[in-house]
């Protein structure tokens, strides 16, 4: 009998900045031969939906991570979430219930794991206007009306305040990944 397939999306962070070089049919190579199937990329910076029979979305990270260091020979923080979950963050974000919100401006933030509850206090007690942010378990939405380049709420940002993993995503693929999800569910 066969298992029941599971549609995940991996995020993998710094891919073809920085001088880590990927090309995604390389990527997909790569998954290929961890036994995911129905592999799609979006971009050519570590976007990725695939299947697996696995259930744990650490345990995913943690085979991605290792491939990646053995087949490329460098390490990047890896997040998977379920299909689900990403549809699910698309579909409540708070920002979108603001008046004059520009779409181009905002941004997601994917944690590897729920902040603690002292770590969620001591950054609610932040802020950098214009720039603004709200977390909700493992995600952080974002506005940067100005320019997320420059914006102090980055990754590292969060890493440091949060003790968590993160990868930041811009609103525009969020939506083209549940876009693609949806196509193969």
């Amino acid at each position: 009998m066969a298992t029941e397939k599971e549609l995940y999306i991996a995020i993998v962070r710094g891919i073809n900045v920085g001088g880590k070089k990927v090309l995604m049919a390389d990527f997909k190579v790569l998954l290929e031969g961890l036994k995911y199937s129905n592999i799609n990329t979006y971009i050519q910076s570590g976007n990725v939906i695939f299947r697996s029979a696995k259930k744990l979305e650490a345990t995913l990270e943690k085979e991605i991570f290792n491939a990646m260091a053995r087949k490329f020979g460098f390490v990047s923080p890896v997040i998977v979430t379920t299909f689900d979950y990403m549809k699910n963050v698309a579909g409540h974000n708070p920002f979108l219930k603001e008046k004059d919100i520009d779409l181009t401006k905002l941004h997601v933030t994917f944690l590897a794991d729920e902040p603690s509850k002292e770590a969620l206090k001591t950054i609610s007690e932040l802020s950098f206007p214009p720039d603004k942010f709200i977390i909700k378990d493992k995600t952080v939405y974002l506005y940067c009306p100005v320019n997320y380049g420059e914006t102090k709420l980055s990754n590292k940002f969060f890493e440091s305040k949060l003790k968590v993993t993160a990868t930041t995503r811009n609103w525009n693929t969020v939506n083209k990944l549940v876009e693609i999800g949806e196509g193969l569910k």
